[in-house]
């Protein structure tokens, strides 16, 4: 059970005030619920609006507002509670109110049974507990239009924090962030990465971008061990969820083969599907950096919305940024040089795998935990090599097969 203490202590980074939006009229159309035509200002090059963020209109039934939280916990058995409690506590209710008959389903309390003897056994499980639904919370159900899917949870200290590609400061962007990064900058030339090669995404999901990896949560330092338990079958309910309440529609960036299967029952006569090849650093040159995306999703959701709809990608604090800046003290000094790291100049190289088991190599263990992140394997890097091989062969149209 999180304690009203830790909540507190986690306010400054995972629960961001919320605001309430007007409900959209029964039948209402886009036209009526935005009222008369007004002039709007043009956005830059980021999607930036001058007078402030503004969402897309919300699906009448998203905010499920008969939804009745104390008597539906007063409807649990005492087990149910038990093992409920995290989500009682911290997911938000515009998702509780649509999950709530998904959490007391034998799988996945079977999943918290698990997780609780993770908890009993002391095992140590990133993100942070009270961090583990911090996604419902910025980006409640009535505000998403557009998703991003990742996969696992970070699993060194002080990385995840509940939304995917996201690391908490002072962490540094791990490399696939970084060529996110690199992929809005080919579309926005004005796009600044935040100082200090900062990766909190935490703006994003203020303004409507909803974070969220395939498991929540991770054991520390073994990727993917959370993997199978249970997770998947929740976090494709929260995506179908979106996907069906979202009724005006949204964009769904889906990087990799993974990810593409994930929203491979999306109505795409609906909503905007976009996909590519994974950021990582072993697949983004073979289509990321080209692939458009973060401009498309602006372009769709100006189409459908106007120009108020769109996604202010900015990370930096600017006078017309459509958003808060991060919730932690942004670092003093200026953006300096572009993200760059030994790691991530060794993962960009023609020779990939060799040049990362040099690195690891040549570490010290505190170098080692400084600059770690998703690729700390050599053997699931050449997999991964070989994996992302396979999909390439495919798009093209070959034969899958093994390249020694």
């Amino acid at each position: 059970m999180v304690s009203p203490a830790t909540k507190r202590k986690a306010d400054h980074l995972s629960t961001p005030p919320t605001t309430t939006d007007p409900k959209k009229p029964k039948g209402g159309s886009i036209t009526a619920f935005f009222g008369a035509p007004k002039p709007k200002p043009k956005p830059n090059a980021l999607g930036t609006q001058t007078n402030g963020t503004a969402s897309a209109p919300e699906s009448s039934t998203t905010r499920a507002s008969n939804f009745n939280k104390e008597k539906w916990v007063a409807s649990l058995t005492p087990e149910q509670k038990d093992l409920l409690q995290l989500e009682i506590d911290t997911l938000d209710e515009s998702w509780l109110a649509h999950l709530k008959d998904e959490v007391v389903t034998t799988e996945f309390l079977n999943l918290k049974r698990f997780l609780k003897k993770e908890k009993e056994g002391k095992v140590k499980i990133f993100p942070p507990e009270e961090d583990v639904y911090s996604w419902s919370r910025y980006t409640p159900l009535h505000t998403v239009k557009a998703v991003i899917l990742g996969q696992d949870p970070y699993h060194n200290d002080n990385q995840a924090h509940g939304l995917c590609f996201s690391v908490r400061p002072p962490t540094r962007a791990p490399p696939s962030l970084v060529n996110i990064y690199k992929g809005i900058k080919k579309n926005y030339p004005d796009f600044v990465p935040p100082p200090n090669n900062g990766g909190l995404l935490t703006p994003w999901a203020e303004r409507g971008v909803l974070m969220l990896n395939t498991c929540l949560t991770v054991r520390a330092h073994q990727a993917n061990s959370h993997a199978g338990k249970g997770w998947e079958r929740f976090t494709q309910k929260a995506i179908d969820l979106v996907a069906r309440v979202r009724s005006n529609g949204v964009v769904f960036l889906a990087w990799g083969k993974p990810a593409g299967l994930r929203v491979a029952k999306v109505n795409k006569a609906k909503h905007c599907v976009l996909q590519s090849v994974h950021p990582s650093p072993l697949s983004a040159h073979g289509g990321f950096f080209d692939n458009g995306h973060f401009k498309k999703c602006n372009d769709w959701l100006a189409e459908r919305y106007g120009e108020d709809g769109i996604i202010d990608w900015s990370l930096t604090p600017t006078k017309n940024a459509a958003g808060p800046p991060p919730s932690a003290p942004t670092p003093v000094g200026g953006a300096g040089k572009e993200n760059s790291t030994p790691l991530t100049d060794a993962l960009n190289s023609a020779s990939a795998v060799e040049a990362a088991k040099v690195e690891k190599a040549g570490k010290s263990s505190t170098s080692a935990a400084a600059e770690d992140d998703e690729f700390d394997d050599a053997d699931a890097l050449e997999a991964l090599v070989e994996a992302e091989k396979e999909d390439v062969l495919e798009a093209e149209g070959e034969n899958t097969k093994k390249i020694v």
